[in-house]
């Protein structure tokens, strides 16, 4: 009797409708829970991911009630269910190989998604599996057996109109309470898995492809004409290499240090008497290093991704969000791995302690050219080994050694640090005894120096491992700090440790706190400590020719800085431009707005000459972030290959089987292979870390993860390994022979 009544409530179309969603609201959440890990990390954000899938699936499922005859519309709402429920499967099955969620672009690229599974369907598949369809199925059954019978009623426009309404107030209330917890969640979002947790699949696949049509739409529009107006402002400001310095580099190994939230103030920096970062203090000043004391960063929203941006192209980060999440997975780059590969043999890889899908690294590096990607999937999975965004970076500097002994040389590799990355976790374990941070009020600060310490600690272990290694002699290593870690909140109370009247705060020292450590460190380099003003927008250039390699056919928006006719003016993001001369605030020439660049003081009376030296300097700031933003916008280098240089073909990388892949082409290239690993044996017994989390496991530096191992075993079988494994092949043998040449 009692089910009869239940079933009772379906009878009705609405009834229907209701059960539809609901069963799909909480197979959502099994998934949720049980299949996605979408760093619920409160209470209110599991309440709005509870929200998230209901409004739209009420949209989506309520369009069969607009067709009139009962049979239809009882047949569309179950068609549309079905498609909503096989979107659902299928990012699960896409989740559990890459950690990611399905974008339209992949969706239209189904073929090639297929093959870059690498595993058998039949290996992600799960026994749960079944409870994701389990309630089509027995609702199909009820349906045709007619324990739930087709309302034959008719329903008026106006009944359907409320009920899809009813979804896009659930949608407009779910959006809503998702921007209060986080601002700027579709303009700034720098991971898939942040639109997901807020919004819910069918959300973001609607989002993404409505992001996805608009970028079609402004790349269509776009003209050659446009991209030839950028070549001659690139070809103008064009920096020719220093004659001393062309070439030094040649064909050594780049290692590239990102040292995350790493601000200049703290080099030299001592609190309580004692250094807070005394091996970088030391590399700074040592005669082999070039170091830059007036280098900014230049990042916008994009943040970190804005700064890797930089480094690898040297064009500017867009203006309203990240370059990397919505441009990365379809715009055609000139970046540093396709461009020392395709001129010098390298191979590439990055190695970075997150999940590969925040900042939609998974596909921007494919569209960068790099060889591989090791996320966190490749290093330790332990909870303790991990704070805050990822992997200590002690722990993953000690697991990176045994990738990077494989790499074929000269390599271009790399490593993002995460330790030093708000909010500046560090269990007491780790922090080192001897060193006491400050004392203020703000605990933001206080544990900002103590990372800064531990990441300092951490990369005095990974040098003294290049050198025994013997790395160190045939690399040139790039260190550069990303971008700012304290804020306009924390200066004030920042102020009197780095010798600063928090009373005088201005707009000028707020600018000055832009600085960002850039050195680079060979062994063969005549060093020394330079004030020559340069931002992240020069570094690719500038390494390009320390390795021999003409910068001038590429559309960078930096210059050399070892060129006597480097262009030392700092564009910021946000408007802001530096000279030796001038502070722009804003990139605004206004009474209030110009600063004395060596003086800090400002500047209230302009005379004719400055006025007109400043408004130069404004309209070259806002000339090279509009030509950045239709270069990128508009993707304009799809019309433009310079010559010995080729587009990169995404389709050809595959990070899910670096390992194997790398150890085939060891194999394959026997002892024509110039990995460290083919000519030393392991190295990994000669890296040593005071790592609490590693001292009674010191064997997990050599332990390569199962999953990665089974994974690349399942994957080398499939068509889409073999290929991969192929191409990598290839380039690797024309790295072997190059190198073999060289020396």
């Amino acid at each position: 009797m009692k089910h009869s009544k239940f079933l009772g409530k379906f009878q009705s179309r609405t009834g229907f409708l209701a059960l539809l969603v609901v069963c799909y609201w909480l197979k959502y959440l099994f998934v949720a829970y049980c299949d996605f890990n979408l760093g619920l990390a409160n209470p209110l954000q599991h309440i709005i991911m509870w929200i998230s899938p209901l409004g739209m699936s009420i949209i989506l499922i309520s369009l069969g009630f607009y067709f009139s005859r009962p049979l239809v519309s009882y047949i569309a709402m179950l068609a549309i269910d079905f498609a909503n429920t096989a979107l659902l499967f299928a990012n699960v099955l896409y989740y559990r190989q890459f950690t990611d969620f399905i974008t339209v672009k992949t969706m239209a690229n189904l073929s090639k998604v297929s093959q870059g599974l690498g595993k058998s369907s039949a290996a992600l598949l799960s026994p749960s599996d079944i409870l994701i369809w389990l309630d089509l199925i027995v609702i199909v059954i009820l349906l045709a057996v007619k324990v739930i019978k087709i309302d034959q009623r008719s329903y008026g426009f106006s009944r359907t109109f409320a009920i899809t309404s009813c979804g896009f107030f659930v949608l407009g209330l779910n959006m809503m309470v998702a921007e209060c917890n986080r601002p700027r969640l579709l303009k700034n979002t720098f991971d898939r898995t942040y639109v997901v947790k807020y919004l819910g699949i069918d959300t973001f696949t609607v989002y993404d492809a409505i992001k996805n049509e608009s970028s079609s739409t402004v790349t269509k529009n776009a003209s050659i004409s446009e991209l030839n107006k950028i070549i001659s402002f690139t070809r103008k400001n064009y920096a020719p290499a220093n004659s001393k310095y062309f070439g030094i580099e040649k064909n050594k190994n780049v290692i590239i240090i990102h040292l995350e939230s790493f601000q200049q103030f703290l080099i030299g920096l001592k609190i309580n008497g004692k250094e807070v970062t005394p091996f970088l203090n030391s590399l700074y000043k040592d005669k082999h290093t070039l170091s830059y004391s007036n280098f900014y960063h230049q990042v916008g929203l994009g943040r970190t991704s804005d700064a890797e941006n930089m480094l690898e192209t040297s064009t500017y980060g867009i203006s309203d969000g990240s370059l990397f999440t919505s441009l990365g997975s379809t715009n055609t780059f000139q970046a540093a791995p396709q461009i020392l590969r395709l001129n010098e043999g390298y191979t590439s890889a990055v190695f970075h302690g997150n999940v590969g899908s925040f900042w939609n690294r998974n596909d921007v590096y494919k569209n960068m050219g790099y060889n591989y990607f090791f996320d966190k999937d490749y290093f330790s999975q332990d909870s303790n080994d991990s704070s805050g965004y990822g992997l200590k970076d002690k722990i993953f500097f000690a697991e990176s050694v045994k990738y990077l002994e494989k790499l074929q040389q000269p390599f271009y590799a790399k490593f993002i640090t995460l330790t030093n990355h708000t909010p500046f976790e560090l269990s007491s374990a780790d922090q080192d005894s001897s060193f006491k941070t400050s004392s203020t009020s703000d605990a933001t600060i206080n544990n900002y120096f103590l990372t800064a310490h531990y990441l300092d600690q951490a990369l005095k272990e990974f040098f003294t491992y290049l050198k025994k290694s013997g790395l160190y002699d045939k690399s040139m290593i790039v260190i550069y700090g990303d971008h700012y870690g304290l804020s306009n909140e924390e200066y004030s109370t920042l102020a009197p440790l780095i010798g600063k009247d928090p009373n005088n705060w201005s707009s000028y020292n707020t600018a000055q706190m832009q600085k960002v450590p850039f050195m680079i460190h060979a062994s063969n380099l005549k060093g020394g400590i330079k004030s020559t003003l340069a931002g992240e927008i020069d570094v690719l250039p500038t390494l390009l020719h320390l390795l021999g390699i003409s910068s001038k056919q590429y559309v960078q928006f930096g210059t050399d800085i070892l060129s006597s006719e480097h262009k030392q003016v700092v564009v910021f993001r946000n408007g802001n431009v530096i000279s030796p001369k001038y502070v722009l605030i804003g990139g605004k020439t206004s009474k209030g707005n110009v600063y004395d660049a060596a003086s800090g003081k400002l500047l209230t009376n302009l005379t004719a000459k400055q006025k007109a030296a400043v408004k130069k300097l404004a309209a070259y700031g806002k000339k090279s972030l509009a030509y950045s933003d239709d270069l990128n916008n508009k993707n304009l280098l799809r019309y433009y290959t310079p010559k010995g240089f080729s587009p990169v073909i995404s389709s050809d990388y595959n990070y899910s089987n670096n390992y194997q892949q790398m150890m085939d082409l060891i194999r394959q290239l026997g002892s024509q292979s110039t990995a460290l690993y083919s000519q030393k044996g392991s190295t990994t017994s000669l890296y040593k870390t005071d790592a609490v989390e590693l001292a009674k496991r010191q064997s997990e530096i050599t332990k390569v993860p199962s999953s990665v191992l089974n994974e690349s075993s399942s994957s080398s079988s499939s068509s889409a390994a073999e290929s991969s494994s192929s191409s990598a092949a290839s380039s690797g043998s024309s790295s072997s022979k190059k190198s073999s040449k060289s020396k």
